[in-house]
Order: C-alpha cells, then sequence, then structure tokens
C-alpha cells in the first residue's frame, strides 16, 4: 500500500515538473528598444515601449509576429490630409462627371449662360418699365399734391399715404433689380468656371466670347 502510495506521488510529482517545463517552453518573450534606444529581450514589456513598436519571440527566438509602433501626430496629419485629397479628387471626378452631361463642349456652356443672362435681363427690364409707369403715377399725384400746396388747400390723407406707397413700390422693384444684378454675376461667375473646368477636361478651348454682347 505504501509502496502504491510513493508511485502515484512520484508520477503526480512528475506530470507537475512537465507541465512547468510546457509552460516555460512556451512563454512569449518581446524584443523592443527601451527609452536609451537598446535593445532588450523580455517576458514582459513596458506601456511606454510598446508605443516605439516591439516584436514578439517564441522560446526559440524566433519572430512570430511584429508590432509596429504608434503613428506620430505628424504622421497622422499627414495620413489624414491624404485621405482628404483623395476625397477631393473623387467628389472633382464626380463634378465632371456631371458637368459632361450637361456639355460636351466648352461653347455649349457659354451658349447656355448666354441664354441664361438675356432671360435674366428680359426680366430686369420688365421692372424697369414698371418703376417707369409707376414714376408716372408718383408724378401726377405729387404735382396735384403741390398745386393744392400752392393753392393754400390741405393735402388729403388719401393723397399722401397713395403716394407714400408708389415710392415704396419703386423702391421695392430696385431692391429687386440690385438682387437680381448679383445673381447674375454669381450666375456668370459659376459658368465662367465650369466652362474654364471644360477647357481642361475636353481638352477643346472655347471660341465665344464670354460676354453676350461682344458675340
Amino acid at each position: 500500500m505504501q509502496r502504491r502510495l510513493a508511485v502515484s506521488s512520484m508520477v503526480a510529482g512528475m506530470a507537475a515538473m512537465a507541465l512547468l517545463y510546457s509552460a516555460g517552453a512556451q512563454a512569449t518573450m518581446y524584443r523592443y528598444t527601451d527609452a536609451n534606444g537598446q535593445l532588450v529581450i523580455s517576458s514582459t514589456i513596458p506601456q511606454e515601449a510598446t508605443r516605439r513598436g516591439y516584436q514578439i519571440l517564441n522560446n526559440s527566438g524566433r519572430v512570430i509576429d511584429t508590432i509596429p509602433a504608434a503613428p506620430t501626430a505628424e504622421e497622422i496629419a499627414a495620413r489624414e490630409a491624404k485621405k482628404e485629397r483623395q476625397r477631393q479628387r473623387e467628389r472633382q471626378q464626380e463634378e465632371d462627371r456631371q458637368l459632361l452631361k450637361r456639355f460636351s463642349h466648352p461653347d455649349q456652356a457659354v451658349r447656355a449662360m448666354h441664354r441664361k443672362m438675356r432671360e435674366l435681363e428680359g426680366i430686369i427690364q420688365l421692372k424697369r418699365g414698371n418703376i417707369s409707369v409707376i414714376s408716372s403715377q408718383l408724378d401726377e399725384e405729387q404735382s396735384r399734391a403741390a398745386n393744392m400746396e400752392r393753392a393754400g388747400r390741405a393735402i388729403p390723407d388719401t393723397m399722401l399715404e397713395k403716394i407714400q406707397r408708389l415710392e415704396a413700390q419703386i423702391r421695392d422693384i430696385e431692391r429687386e433689380i440690385s438682387a437680381q444684378r448679383q445673381s447674375i454675376g454669381e450666375m456668370k461667375k459659376t459658368f465662367v468656371n465650369e466652362v474654364e473646368r471644360l477647357e481642361i477636361i475636353t481638352g477643346e478651348s472655347r471660341t465665344l466670347p464670354l460676354d453676350p454682347d461682344d458675340g
């Protein structure tokens, strides 16, 4: 009985030693550079050393994995800048595709701009015509009011209100014309940019003047 117990204890001890040996044989080692630039091999790695990158070794000293260094702020900024340039290129390519769907030659864009400018100029001329009509009405009312005043008669409130209303209408239309002039300028700038872009992507130059009155 005692001999059987002794054999069992010996077997258990050998098994424990085998487990310890196996664990030690499979232990992971790290190779990294410390703060002084010295190469270090250790079973542990400081947190600050992981930022510089390191290698994982097996029990034979063979590299089984390499962890690269964490990127610096400059590298991150450069990476983001590269991504942004790529996004801009993709946006430009999409804009070019859409532009070519509308125009196949710079002169087509110039003609479209001329049509739009003439259309908007026509609307402005109509508004100026309205101002002329209202101005005539205003002159008549002001003349009547002046005659009444010279005759020593009181000017009716209804006449004063009409004069003020006509003056307000003229101011409103003049503001509309000013805003439309600004819209024409912005529209022309957009068309000119498209014409210049078409010249680049088609390799063709416009033959028409940008100002419709020069044609």
